[in-house]
């Protein structure tokens, strides 16, 4: 396969190959539109990609049923749908969530907070942070760079998916974001 890809971090075309997968999740809806058509497929199968990512939460081509066997498998060599893993959880009384969420060999900090009539999902944009308030603990590392789109969607992403799974125990769905 030898159509190039253009990443949203770089304006130069990447061959996609086994071992350089474009993560979806640094997509937006017209570098998606653009990438299927640099697989030589309709513009179309962005929608229905990006409506089982982020709809369904949905990070396994295989599971895409109105997707073709074939572009299915074209996708699983030269793209992935990789949110950063949660490796630390913790709960509150109050239902509030907070997740240690790596990025890199780094770690960031994702809380939901549910209330009455909403629940707020307070995503990081960047490692580390330069205002050093005392309170955060991503302030205590000062700051180290920026996050990669797929590091932000990520942790909107995880947190729904999470959040979605847990319906049956009567936890809202993600109705704000702040960061």
């Amino acid at each position: 396969m030898s159509e190039q890809i253009v990443t949203p971090e770089s304006s130069t075309p990447v061959v996609p190959n086994k071992e350089t997968k474009i993560n979806l999740l640094d997509l937006n809806r017209q570098q998606m539109r653009e990438f299927f058509k640099n697989l030589g497929e309709k513009p179309f199968r962005a929608d229905q990609v990006m409506k089982w990512m982020y709809h369904y939460c949905c990070d396994n081509f295989d599971e895409m049923t109105d997707i073709n066997k074939v572009l299915r498998g074209k996708l699983k060599e030269v793209a992935e749908i990789r949110a950063p893993e949660v490796v630390e959880e913790q709960r509150s009384s109050d239902g509030t969530i907070k997740w240690a969420i790596a990025v890199g060999d780094q770690r960031v900090e994702t809380v939901y907070i549910p209330e009455d009539d909403r629940a707020t999902l307070c995503v990081s944009s960047q490692v580390g942070c330069a205002l050093e308030c005392k309170f955060c603990s991503t302030a205590q590392q000062g700051f180290n760079r920026n996050l990669r789109v797929s590091e932000i969607i990520g942790q909107v992403w995880r947190a729904a998916k999470i959040v979605g799974a847990a319906k049956v125990t009567g936890q809202r769905p993600i109705t704000n974001v702040v960061m």
